[in-house]
């Protein structure tokens, strides 16, 4: 009897470390089962070029802008606009406004004009009538100074009574030639600022048809150099729906002084203009090299350079910011509007090791990948060196070693999910 119960009690412990075991290893095969279903991918040792890729739109460089003039408050309607991609030379018309209003104004300041010409040849001949009649008499009063003079001459042969008539006399003519003298330096003056005024009046019509001219001269749009026009948006325009752009102006739309109606781009000066996300900005610096690629010119690679990195604009979930590439090979198949990728080279590292972007993982601040062993996928802490769109330079692995490119956590809550969901089908 106590044979068989030492043997009992040592058959017993050795049954339930078997079926652990057991259990253990069924559990080990599941979880390898699972984790054979999860995409994996190598540790990798080379060299790596890190690049930033965007979209972007042709326009010539120096563009010159055609704006409308600044000749009133008021909007003013396009009588004429050549068509989006003609190509005009140096001189020829792009847009014309209509110049009613100012032909208007010019047909009466030329009227003003010509009244007030007539107004200053009025005063001009009144000043020189009442010049001459103020000549007249003053040789009126010279002479009767010189008769009252010999009168006074005979005085001493004269009674003293007709002496002391002719001495009054000629202090009367005295007092008339000195009154005259200064009558007619008033009346001098007195003309000469009525020819003034009138001439400031004909000054001013002057000036106002000289504005008007000006006017209609400026709403007629030129080239300034030859190239292709690039009609402008009319952000005047009402019928825009959430997520649709401006039509372009057409004949007949309405412009407000200083809106761009078209756009002349200089085509021996070719940029590239893209919107590119909050997170590159740091790697990217003016004078870097980038191919540019038109997407309408398929196989044809351009050689640029970053001209101008702009400031970040937008909502906090899409902070984004303008930069300008500079072509160093244009070539005449480009037009203005032309969709083109960039791809920019920010830095090349030597012997690094590497993964695809999907294999790195982000928790708590800490980068971490899924590292394959016997047991299945662990965490594995690294540290990000550099990233790009598809790859990230790592430390903290070994060149071969086999990472999972998902979450396999993740992954097997979604296999559980859609085993208890075939669990809960009720049977048939």
């Amino acid at each position: 009897m106590r044979w068989k119960t030492a043997l009992a009690l040592l058959i017993v412990p050795l049954a339930l470390a078997l079926a652990a075991w057991g259990g253990l290893t069924i559990y080990r095969i599941g979880s390898a089962a699972d984790d054979l279903n999860i995409p994996t991918t190598r540790v990798k040792r080379g060299d790596v070029t890190v690049t930033v890729t965007a979209r972007g739109e042709l326009q010539g460089g120096h563009s010159e802008m055609l704006t409308a003039p600044m000749t009133g408050g008021r909007e003013m309607a396009i009588t004429y606009l050549r068509k989006p991609g003609e190509v005009v030379k140096a001189g020829d018309v792009v847009v014309e406004f209509d110049t009613t209003e100012q032909q208007f104004a010019l047909r009466e300041a030329e009227a003003d004009v010509a009244e007030a010409e007539a107004q200053v040849e009025q005063a001009k001949s009144e000043s020189l009538a009442r010049e001459e009649e103020a000549r007249y008499a003053l040789l009126e009063a010279e002479t009767e100074v010189r008769l009252a003079e010999l009168d006074s001459r005979r005085n001493e042969l004269l009674a003293a009574i007709v002496a002391r008539q002719n001495t009054l006399a000629l202090n009367a003519a005295n007092d008339r030639l000195t009154q005259i003298r200064h009558d007619l330096a008033n009346r001098k003056v007195t003309t000469e600022a009525g020819v003034a005024i009138q001439e400031a009046v004909l000054k001013k019509a002057q000036v106002k048809a000289e504005t008007a001219r000006r006017n209609i001269a400026a709403l007629t749009l030129r080239a300034k150099s030859g190239g292709y026009v690039a009609v402008q948006q009319n952000n005047n325009s009402n019928f825009v729906f959430w997520g649709m752009q401006f039509p372009i102006f057409q004949v007949g739309d309405m412009a407000r002084a200083g809106m761009a109606v078209a756009q002349i781009p200089d085509l021996q000066s070719w940029e590239v203009v893209a919107r590119m996300g909050e997170l590159d900005r740091g790697h990217l610096a003016v004078g870097q090299a980038a191919v540019i690629r038109a997407i309408a010119l398929s196989g044809k690679d351009f050689e640029g350079s970053i001209k101008n990195i702009g400031g970040t604009t937008g909502p906090p979930w899409d902070r984004r910011f303008e930069c300008k590439l500079a072509l160093s090979n244009p070539s005449p198949e480009l037009r203005p509007g032309m969709s083109a990728t960039i791809v920019v080279t920010t830095q090349k590292l030597k012997d690094v090791l590497w993964l695809p972007s999907q294999a790195l993982f982000e928790s708590d601040g800490r980068h971490l990948v899924y590292l394959q062993k016997d047991s299945g996928f662990e965490p594995q802490d690294v540290k990000l060196v550099r990233r790009s769109e598809s790859r990230v330079v790592i430390t903290g692995l070994k060149d071969s070693q086999v990472v999972a490119m998902a979450n396999p956590g993740q992954e097997r809550k979604k296999k559980g999910a859609g085993g208890g969901a075939m669990q809960a089908l009720p049977k048939s």
